[in-house]
């Protein structure tokens, strides 16, 4: 037994902890209802490190074990790469390579040109990790924009799948019944709490190829009812002014994914073979436009967004049950920020001044003048209802 791995015992750790030792933590890059994910720099290079509250989790452990099982038997190209896994006292580690590359929409911005010929391959690319999984009978569930990473900064890097985080391995004839999606992602049998499978994958593929190629998503609703109602009906439409430029194959390809009853839906290895992905008959329209305004609309969304992670790392402060081996960030909201941001360093580490982006900075404003309307309108209802008592006590 190694002299690590006595301390570890000495501290009433499990065996595997004295892993921990091999990683430097540095920044939060997003947070969750079960844990934290950090960047850390290891034996192979940076990684991503999930961190999972097993307070939070306590008695659907089930849940942490799947995961991990998944991420260890999936092995492809375009999907993220599973690298080791420790546990603490109060804690599951789950290590896998970090992609640098940046988001699919951020990173097309950053290109001169990206034509639809372009698009067609990047959702090439999207769709063979989906038809790897659903060959394997795993379900992702969450398949969006932000999910979709680019593995390095190299022109010509893979794009990979990440965020296993509710993706589920299917048993024989097994049907789904927890939600699950993102907003606007979602396809109509989830948020209908209906039984769900596989189709759920390729109804949000097709959400992502329709704002790829014109920059707005095709079902735009804000409220729950609202986007059940507009995806049922499934009236996409193809804007003229959009759409012109953008192939017939590419329409086509779109209609066939986003079908409001699952069987109806083509497979992932249907869509393979559709002709759009081939690319011979994709336009070279440039799309840059129209995906500059889509991220400029989804950053306005952003600092809200950051609001929202800050307060989720706070909340996951409490359960954290050994202080002594925190791994949460002292400072929340820079550490929201520096998430968003892309900052160098870790998550309120020390040394340098700490500079909040203008997102966050209007996001907290804005929450801070909503907390005012909102007591306002309290003591102003609270003052009509005192007034409306003592008006019936004096009669």
């Amino acid at each position: 037994m190694s002299f690590s791995s006595m301390l570890s015992r000495l501290h009433g750790q499990p065996e595997s902890y004295e892993k921990k030792a091999k990683y430097r933590f540095g920044r939060t890059l997003g947070a969750g209802t079960y844990g934290i994910v950090r960047e850390a720099e290891g034996p192979t290079g940076r990684v991503a490190i999930k961190i999972i509250m097993k307070k939070v989790v306590r008695g659907n452990e089930q849940m942490v074990l799947d995961e991990l099982d998944m991420l260890q038997r999936l092995k492809h190209p375009h999907i993220v790469k599973f690298v080791d896994w420790f546990e603490s006292r109060d804690k599951y580690y789950i290590v896998t390579e970090l992609a640098t590359g940046g988001e699919l929409f951020d990173r097309i911005c950053q290109q001169g040109k990206f034509t639809e010929k372009d698009g067609s391959q990047t959702i090439k690319q999207v769709l063979e990790a989906v038809n790897y999984l659903h060959q394997n009978n795993v379900v992702h569930r969450d398949l969006k924009p932000e999910n979709l990473l680019y593995l390095t900064n190299d022109p010509h890097s893979d794009l990979v799948l990440a965020d296993f985080g509710i993706a589920k391995t299917l048993g024989t004839d097994e049907v789904l019944t927890t939600m699950a999606g993102s907003f606007g992602y979602a396809a109509p049998e989830v948020m209908l709490k209906q039984g769900h499978g596989k189709p759920v994958d390729m109804w949000s593929l097709g959400v992502i190829t329709y704002t790829l190629l014109c920059g707005y998503p095709p079902f735009r609703s804000e409220n729950l009812q609202d986007l059940i109602d507009e995806c049922t009906a499934c009236r996409v439409v193809f804007h003229e002014r959009y759409w012109k430029d953008v192939s017939d194959d590419a329409k086509d390809f779109i209609l066939k994914l986003l079908r409001p009853k699952p069987e109806d839906r083509w497979t992932s290895e249907q869509a393979l073979s559709h002709p759009w992905l081939s690319g011979k008959t994709a336009t070279d329209h440039n799309l840059l436009p129209e995906i500059r305004a889509y991220l400029t609309r989804a950053r306005l969304r952003r600092g809200i967004e950051m609001v929202k992670l800050a307060n989720r790392i706070e909340a996951l402060k409490k359960h954290e049950e050994d202080p002594e081996d925190s791994d949460m960030p002292k400072d929340a909201t820079l550490a929201a920020d520096q998430a968003h941001n892309g900052a160098a360093g870790a998550a309120g580490g020390a040394g340098g001044k700490r500079h909040l982006s203008k997102a966050i900075k209007s996001a907290i404003f804005r929450e801070v003048v909503l907390a005012k309307v909102r007591e306002m309108k309290e003591q102003e209802q609270t003052q009509k209802l005192t007034e409306e008592v003592a008006r019936k006590s004096s009669v």
